[in-house]
């Protein structure tokens, strides 16, 4: 296996970037960009901390952050599985790295900056959802932002329906616990109960 081992041998690789990769990042959000941030509903948040890298997604409705400024904005931590890997995270590595993705549009946006965890009471209940305040908000300084072409997502076929794979076909949440657990969690009854449990543990 060849392996490249200095970044040189990286750019010699690839080459430069043209002015069209280079000129699209900004210290902060440009009208266009808000317009972009405020359209997505969903986005990636990546973590790092000393166990190691987390990617966990991010929905809500309408956008899935608060514009706060043109250099900061608010990502309420909705109801999920207490896991908080990236919470853990941010507490001791407050680096994180965002992905936005925009159902039927074909770019992506990314976002690169530094986060805290604030359980701020004037800002969890300004950020409540149908009566419920988010446990906590993480306060997200933008360091950089930009655009990503839709290359990706066409190769993907993302928001392509003759693409969408038949979820009849795939292991069922349940099944992949009950597997792992020599059938203690999970099962059949699980999957049967979620769509309730989601509709009333939503947010």
């Amino acid at each position: 296996m060849s392996i490249i081992t200095s970044i040189d041998d990286l750019e010699k690789l690839y080459g430069t970037a043209g002015p069209a990769s280079t000129v699209k990042e900004s210290p902060r959000i440009t009208p266009e960009y808000r317009r972009l941030i405020e359209a997505a509903p969903f986005c990636a948040l990546a973590t790092s901390g000393p166990e190691g890298l987390d990617c966990s997604p991010r929905g809500d409705k309408g956008s899935c952050v608060i514009i706060e400024n043109d250099t900061t904005l608010l990502m309420p931590d909705r109801r999920g599985n207490n896991r908080i890997d990236s919470l853990r995270n941010v507490v001791r590595d407050p680096r994180v790295a965002l992905m936005f993705l925009i159902p039927g549009h074909g770019n992506a946006l990314r976002i690169n900056g530094r986060a805290v965890v604030s359980i701020d009471e004037a800002l969890l209940t300004r950020l409540e959802m149908e009566g419920k305040r988010p446990r906590s908000v993480l306060v997200i300084s933008i360091e950089t932002i930009y655009f990503q072409c839709a290359r990706a997502i066409i190769r993907a076929g993302l928001w392509d329906a003759a693409a969408h794979v038949d979820s009849s076909t795939l292991p069922t949440p349940g099944q992949i616990l009950a597997s792992l657990s020599d059938g203690s969690v999970g099962g059949e009854a699980y999957d049967k109960e979620w769509p309730e449990r989601a509709r009333t543990s939503m947010w």
